[in-house]
Protein backbone atom coordinates (compact mmCIF):
# COMPACT_ATOMS: atom_id res chain seq x y z
CA UNK A 1 0.00 0.00 0.00
CA UNK A 2 2.74 2.40 0.10
CA UNK A 3 3.89 3.43 -3.47
CA UNK A 4 7.66 2.47 -4.78
CA UNK A 5 7.68 6.64 -5.23
CA UNK A 6 6.96 7.11 -1.98
CA UNK A 7 9.74 7.80 0.96
CA UNK A 8 8.88 6.46 4.01
CA UNK A 9 11.49 6.44 7.24
CA UNK A 10 11.66 2.75 8.41
CA UNK A 11 10.78 3.92 11.28
CA UNK A 12 7.61 5.54 11.01
CA UNK A 13 4.78 3.24 12.06
CA UNK A 14 2.05 2.78 9.03
CA UNK A 15 -0.93 0.46 9.43
CA UNK A 16 -1.18 -2.27 7.08
CA UNK A 17 -3.93 -1.05 5.07
CA UNK A 18 -2.95 2.68 5.06
CA UNK A 19 -2.15 4.24 1.46
CA UNK A 20 0.79 6.62 0.80
CA UNK A 21 1.04 7.52 -2.46
CA UNK A 22 3.71 8.42 -4.69
CA UNK A 23 6.15 11.27 -3.97
CA UNK A 24 4.97 11.39 -0.30
CA UNK A 25 7.45 12.03 2.18
CA UNK A 26 6.41 10.62 5.93
CA UNK A 27 9.77 11.46 8.77
CA UNK A 28 10.70 8.90 11.89
CA UNK A 29 8.30 9.46 14.82
CA UNK A 30 4.77 9.43 12.39
CA UNK A 31 2.16 6.91 13.01
CA UNK A 32 -0.76 6.60 10.57
CA UNK A 33 -3.72 5.19 11.59
CA UNK A 34 -5.58 2.44 9.51
CA UNK A 35 -7.75 3.26 6.88
CA UNK A 36 -6.02 6.60 6.44
CA UNK A 37 -4.44 7.79 3.03
CA UNK A 38 -2.40 9.92 1.37
CA UNK A 39 -2.58 11.11 -1.71
CA UNK A 40 0.66 12.09 -3.15
CA UNK A 41 3.29 15.23 -2.39
CA UNK A 42 2.06 14.54 1.23
CA UNK A 43 4.88 15.62 3.47
CA UNK A 44 3.94 14.39 7.05
CA UNK A 45 7.16 15.43 9.89
CA UNK A 46 6.94 14.06 13.72
CA UNK A 47 6.18 13.71 15.87
CA UNK A 48 2.88 13.32 14.54
CA UNK A 49 0.02 10.91 15.11
CA UNK A 50 -2.40 10.43 12.60
CA UNK A 51 -6.22 8.40 13.19
CA UNK A 52 -7.63 6.00 10.99
CA UNK A 53 -9.61 6.40 7.96
CA UNK A 54 -8.18 10.11 7.24
CA UNK A 55 -7.96 11.05 3.48
CA UNK A 56 -5.12 13.59 3.28
CA UNK A 57 -5.06 15.45 -0.44
CA UNK A 58 -1.45 16.59 -2.20
CA UNK A 59 1.00 19.42 -0.98
CA UNK A 60 -0.57 18.77 2.58
CA UNK A 61 2.43 19.43 5.49
CA UNK A 62 1.32 17.87 8.67
CA UNK A 63 3.74 18.04 11.67
CA UNK A 64 6.45 20.56 10.62
CA UNK A 65 8.46 22.72 13.22
CA UNK A 66 6.24 26.09 14.12
CA UNK A 67 7.82 29.38 13.24
CA UNK A 68 7.30 30.56 16.02
CA UNK A 69 10.80 32.30 17.49
CA UNK A 70 10.64 30.91 20.64
CA UNK A 71 10.80 26.95 18.99
CA UNK A 72 13.94 25.64 20.15
CA UNK A 73 13.44 22.08 18.38
CA UNK A 74 12.16 20.90 21.35
CA UNK A 75 9.93 17.30 20.50
CA UNK A 76 6.28 18.72 20.18
CA UNK A 77 3.55 16.85 18.33
CA UNK A 78 0.54 17.23 16.38
CA UNK A 79 -2.06 14.64 17.06
CA UNK A 80 -5.02 14.16 14.08
CA UNK A 81 -7.94 11.96 14.83
CA UNK A 82 -10.24 9.89 13.01
CA UNK A 83 -12.34 10.47 9.86
CA UNK A 84 -10.80 14.25 8.70
CA UNK A 85 -10.72 15.22 5.21
CA UNK A 86 -7.32 17.24 4.57
CA UNK A 87 -7.62 18.99 1.21
CA UNK A 88 -5.02 20.08 -0.68
CA UNK A 89 -2.06 22.58 0.58
CA UNK A 90 -3.11 22.48 4.24
CA UNK A 91 -0.29 23.32 6.61
CA UNK A 92 -0.82 22.00 10.56
CA UNK A 93 2.32 22.83 13.29
CA UNK A 94 3.72 20.95 16.31
CA UNK A 95 3.15 22.87 19.57
CA UNK A 96 5.54 24.38 21.84
CA UNK A 97 6.93 24.10 25.19
CA UNK A 98 5.53 27.31 25.90
CA UNK A 99 1.99 26.21 26.00
CA UNK A 100 0.46 22.56 25.29
CA UNK A 101 3.61 21.23 23.85
CA UNK A 102 0.32 19.46 21.60
CA UNK A 103 -1.54 21.29 18.49
CA UNK A 104 -4.31 18.92 18.37
CA UNK A 105 -6.98 17.80 15.64
CA UNK A 106 -10.52 15.66 16.59
CA UNK A 107 -12.86 14.03 14.60
CA UNK A 108 -14.98 14.22 11.17
CA UNK A 109 -13.58 17.52 10.40
CA UNK A 110 -12.94 19.11 6.85
CA UNK A 111 -10.00 20.94 6.45
CA UNK A 112 -10.49 22.75 2.72
CA UNK A 113 -7.38 24.09 0.74
CA UNK A 114 -4.42 26.16 2.45
CA UNK A 115 -5.93 26.14 5.58
CA UNK A 116 -3.30 27.07 8.56
CA UNK A 117 -3.40 25.20 12.13
CA UNK A 118 -1.22 27.20 13.93
CA UNK A 119 1.08 25.57 16.68
CA UNK A 120 -0.85 24.77 20.17
CA UNK A 121 -4.24 24.85 18.50
CA UNK A 122 -6.72 22.61 19.27
CA UNK A 123 -9.73 21.88 16.84
CA UNK A 124 -12.63 20.52 18.07
CA UNK A 125 -15.12 17.30 15.73
CA UNK A 126 -17.46 18.17 13.01
CA UNK A 127 -15.99 21.82 12.22
CA UNK A 128 -15.86 23.14 8.34
CA UNK A 129 -12.83 25.21 8.00
CA UNK A 130 -12.95 26.69 4.48
CA UNK A 131 -10.33 27.73 2.14
CA UNK A 132 -7.51 29.98 3.39
CA UNK A 133 -8.78 30.07 6.66
CA UNK A 134 -6.13 30.40 9.22
CA UNK A 135 -5.94 30.27 13.01
CA UNK A 136 -2.84 31.47 14.76
CA UNK A 137 -0.86 29.84 17.80
CA UNK A 138 -2.73 28.66 20.36
CA UNK A 139 -6.40 29.01 19.11
CA UNK A 140 -9.28 26.67 20.17
CA UNK A 141 -12.10 26.11 18.02
CA UNK A 142 -15.14 24.10 19.61
CA UNK A 143 -17.59 21.13 17.79
CA UNK A 144 -19.28 21.81 14.77
CA UNK A 145 -17.67 25.33 14.04
CA UNK A 146 -18.08 26.34 10.59
CA UNK A 147 -14.82 29.40 9.37
CA UNK A 148 -15.54 30.55 6.28
CA UNK A 149 -13.12 30.95 3.34
CA UNK A 150 -10.42 33.75 4.08
CA UNK A 151 -11.49 33.68 8.10
CA UNK A 152 -8.42 35.06 10.19
CA UNK A 153 -8.20 34.01 14.20
CA UNK A 154 -5.43 35.98 16.21
CA UNK A 155 -3.51 33.70 18.48
CA UNK A 156 -5.39 32.74 21.96
CA UNK A 157 -9.07 32.83 20.89
CA UNK A 158 -11.28 30.72 21.83
CA UNK A 159 -14.09 29.77 19.21
CA UNK A 160 -17.49 29.27 20.82
CA UNK A 161 -19.05 25.44 19.30
CA UNK A 162 -21.66 25.42 16.73
CA UNK A 163 -20.39 29.25 15.97
CA UNK A 164 -19.83 30.78 11.99
CA UNK A 165 -17.99 33.07 10.63
CA UNK A 166 -18.83 34.71 7.15
CA UNK A 167 -16.58 34.91 4.55
CA UNK A 168 -13.48 37.13 5.15
CA UNK A 169 -13.91 36.98 8.92
CA UNK A 170 -11.33 38.96 11.24
CA UNK A 171 -11.57 37.50 14.68
CA UNK A 172 -9.42 39.11 17.39
CA UNK A 173 -11.72 38.10 20.30
CA UNK A 174 -13.36 34.91 21.57
CA UNK A 175 -16.55 34.27 19.71
CA UNK A 176 -19.31 32.76 21.82
CA UNK A 177 -21.06 29.31 21.23
CA UNK A 178 -23.85 29.20 18.88
CA UNK A 179 -22.94 33.44 17.40
CA UNK A 180 -22.59 34.00 13.76
CA UNK A 181 -19.55 36.74 13.28
CA UNK A 182 -18.73 38.81 10.45
CA UNK A 183 -16.73 41.44 9.37
CA UNK A 184 -13.22 43.04 9.80
CA UNK A 185 -12.51 43.32 12.93
CA UNK A 186 -15.35 40.72 13.44
CA UNK A 187 -18.78 41.92 15.06
CA UNK A 188 -21.43 39.44 15.81
CA UNK A 189 -24.54 39.29 13.84
CA UNK A 190 -26.86 37.04 15.06
CA UNK A 191 -27.53 33.20 16.12
CA UNK A 192 -26.11 30.23 13.33
CA UNK A 193 -29.87 29.29 13.57
CA UNK A 194 -29.06 27.40 10.04
CA UNK A 195 -26.63 25.09 11.93
CA UNK A 196 -29.14 24.53 14.54
CA UNK A 197 -31.66 23.50 12.25
CA UNK A 198 -29.44 21.04 10.04
CA UNK A 199 -28.07 19.54 13.14
CA UNK A 200 -31.57 18.92 14.48
CA UNK A 201 -32.13 21.39 17.43
CA UNK A 202 -35.60 21.59 18.26
CA UNK A 203 -38.01 24.91 18.38
CA UNK A 204 -37.29 25.62 22.17
CA UNK A 205 -33.57 25.48 22.28
CA UNK A 206 -33.81 27.80 19.34
CA UNK A 207 -36.04 30.29 20.81
CA UNK A 208 -33.83 29.92 23.83
CA UNK A 209 -30.54 30.87 22.17
CA UNK A 210 -32.03 33.51 20.53
CA UNK A 211 -33.36 34.99 23.93
CA UNK A 212 -29.54 34.82 25.03
CA UNK A 213 -28.37 36.57 22.16
CA UNK A 214 -30.41 39.18 22.62
CA UNK A 215 -29.72 39.55 26.66
CA UNK A 216 -26.10 39.52 25.23
CA UNK A 217 -26.05 41.89 22.74
CA UNK A 218 -29.20 44.12 21.98
CA UNK A 219 -29.67 45.25 25.96
CA UNK A 220 -26.38 47.30 26.31
CA UNK A 221 -25.46 45.12 29.33
CA UNK A 222 -21.77 44.51 30.65
CA UNK A 223 -20.63 41.13 30.24
CA UNK A 224 -21.31 40.55 33.98
CA UNK A 225 -24.45 41.91 33.86
CA UNK A 226 -25.63 39.55 30.96
CA UNK A 227 -24.31 36.70 32.53
CA UNK A 228 -26.26 37.03 35.52
CA UNK A 229 -29.51 37.59 33.38
CA UNK A 230 -28.63 34.11 31.61
CA UNK A 231 -28.10 31.83 34.83
CA UNK A 232 -32.22 31.05 34.73
CA UNK A 233 -32.06 30.40 31.28
CA UNK A 234 -29.25 28.01 31.56
CA UNK A 235 -30.59 26.42 34.15
CA UNK A 236 -33.41 24.90 31.83
CA UNK A 237 -31.68 24.99 28.38
CA UNK A 238 -28.41 22.87 27.60
CA UNK A 239 -27.73 25.03 24.62
CA UNK A 240 -28.25 28.30 26.71
CA UNK A 241 -25.58 26.35 29.49
CA UNK A 242 -23.37 25.87 26.83
CA UNK A 243 -23.22 29.71 25.33
CA UNK A 244 -22.58 30.53 29.10
CA UNK A 245 -19.71 28.19 29.70
CA UNK A 246 -18.00 29.91 26.45
CA UNK A 247 -18.45 33.33 28.23
CA UNK A 248 -17.09 32.61 31.31
CA UNK A 249 -14.04 30.57 29.58
CA UNK A 250 -13.29 33.97 27.82
CA UNK A 251 -9.90 35.56 28.56
CA UNK A 252 -9.64 37.71 25.48
CA UNK A 253 -13.07 39.03 25.58
CA UNK A 254 -15.64 38.16 23.42
CA UNK A 255 -16.98 39.79 20.23
CA UNK A 256 -19.56 42.39 20.24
Amino acid sequence: MIHELALVDPVARVAADAVIGPWCLVGPDVEIGSGTVLESHVVIKGPTRIGCNNRIYQFSSLGESTPDQKYRNEPTTLVIGDHNIIREGVTMHRGTVQDRGETRVGDHNLFMAYVHVGHDSVVGNHTVLVNNTALAGHVQVGDWVTLSGYTLVHQYCKIGSHSFSGMGTAIGKDVPAFVTVSGSPAEAKTVNIEGMRRRGFDRHSMSCVRRAFKILYKQGLTLDAAQQLLQPLGQECAEVALLLQSLQNSQRGIVR
